[in-house]
């Protein structure tokens, strides 16, 4: 826990410890959040140290609630900008090799929260984001994966496994800042884990950020899941564990309860709380998407990833508005109208519940050729989804025809347990 500091003046101190940071070669990154200036629909700033031509300058990400935008800095410009960002914003989180230092502000006072931590050295960073690695190669679970060789070496037919990782962890790094960076221990389920290749490196990646990951990958394949256990404990990750089952299935307190006997002993906890953090399915096949949103939403996720693929439902519901008919009587188009229908009423539907949300490219898996991932992060809590977004639904359905949509059935406890559909 943070020990409490009190002065009068904490803002000046905190921005001195940033100072002294970036001086002293042990600044990771600064974030400051809940931005209260002029900046149009800016949420929060994220400060990293970067390699450009050679020089060391000081590399802002911009996040906006629609987009985010990245600008550099030298640094003493970056420092300046700091500056002024920080009395703008009512949070601060500065993390470097030797503590972690939490500003908060309100109407009334400042408060400065510092926590030491054991130094690992000289944070290094790099601008080619091709380059740039969330995984340390050498990690023991990518050779027990297959990921790399005896040496440390990726495998080349790996590559594109190893690409795909290491942008899954950047993606979740940055959304996981939004919802809460001081949080000691993540509570995450990852439907359809398969090999674990993401569920490993991201507890990997957690447990390197010096916190507490709490994992459990839901996979429907038994040979896969022991595989998965067995490496689990055989590289020391005993907070990660594998449970046979898929969404529909799943509890949270099922991971303790329905496979305890095939778990090593010394992975045998108490069952965990009902509610999530984290909600991660990748390639969940057509509904399967809509029953782990529904979950996610359910246990009250505080982040929910999906990748979503086979987008069957709403294809043989839709029917062209007069206006589309000359472009959707192509068959390729009117399915890719179908999916990108599915996805926005997925979409709309979280934000309607209380998340905001965004659609974007993600590193298409292996095994299929979909790329779009949705990402939501929780905004607040909400007894009744909001009626004009609802609206919008509606107008949707209504403007194609779509009588049934999955999620929305299951949100207002409306869908009858039945068959995901495929698996491919």
């Amino acid at each position: 826990m943070f020990a409490p500091i009190f002065s009068f003046e904490q803002e000046q101190q905190f921005f001195l410890e940033v100072q002294q940071a970036i001086e002293n070669r042990s600044f990771d990154r600064l974030i400051l959040s809940q931005y209260k200036g002029e900046l149009a629909d800016l949420e929060k700033m994220t400060f990293r140290i970067i390699e450009l031509q050679g020089q060391a300058v000081l590399s802002c990400l911009y996040h906006h609630k629609t987009q985010d935008i990245t600008k550099n800095y030298t640094m003493d410009e970056g420092v300046e900008r700091i500056a002024a960002l920080l009395a703008q914003s009512k949070q601060a989180n500065l993390f470097s090799a030797t503590q972690e230092i939490q500003l908060k502000k309100n109407k009334k006072k400042a408060m400065l929260n510092a926590q030491k931590k054991q130094a690992t050295g000289i944070v290094e960073q790099q601008h080619n984001r091709e380059k740039q690695r969330y995984i340390q190669q050498q990690s023991p679970f990518l050779t027990h994966l297959g990921i790399t060789d005896a040496n440390g070496q990726i495998i080349p037919s790996m590559a594109r496994k190893w690409k795909q990782i290491n942008k899954f962890i950047e993606i979740f790094s940055n959304a996981y800042e939004q919802i809460d960076a001081s949080q000691q221990a993540l509570k995450i389920v990852d439907f359809g884990s398969g090999k674990g290749y993401l569920t490993f490196a991201l507890y990997d990646y957690l447990q390197a950020q010096g916190k507490t990951p709490l994992i459990t990958g839901v996979e429907l394949r038994s040979n896969l899941v022991e595989f998965c256990q067995k490496v689990a404990d055989e590289v020391g990750f005993n907070h990660l564990d594998f449970f046979e089952g898929d969404v529909r299935s799943y509890q949270p307190d099922d991971e303790r309860g329905l496979n305890e006997a095939s778990l090593h002993p010394s992975a045998r906890r108490e069952p965990r709380s009902s509610d999530l953090d984290v909600m991660i399915a990748l390639h969940a096949c057509d509904v399967a998407t809509d029953f782990a949103i529904h979950t996610g939403i359910r246990l009250n996720a505080s982040m929910i990833m999906c990748a979503p693929c086979c987008h069957k439902e709403l294809r043989p519901q839709l029917k062209s508005p007069e206006v589309l008919q000359p472009m959707l009587q192509f068959g390729i188009h009117a399915g890719q109208q179908a999916e990108m229908l599915t996805d926005t009423l997925r979409a709309l539907l979280l934000k309607a519940y209380g998340y905001e949300t965004k659609v974007f490219e993600f590193v298409s898996l292996e095994h299929t050729s979909k790329n779009k991932m949705i990402l939501a992060t929780k905004r607040k809590n909400v007894q009744q989804p909001d009626p004009k977004i609802m609206q919008q639904i509606q107008a949707l359905k209504t403007m194609y025809g779509i009588e049934k949509q999955s999620l929305e059935l299951l949100l207002q406890d409306q869908m009858p347990i039945e068959n995901l559909g495929c698996k491919c």
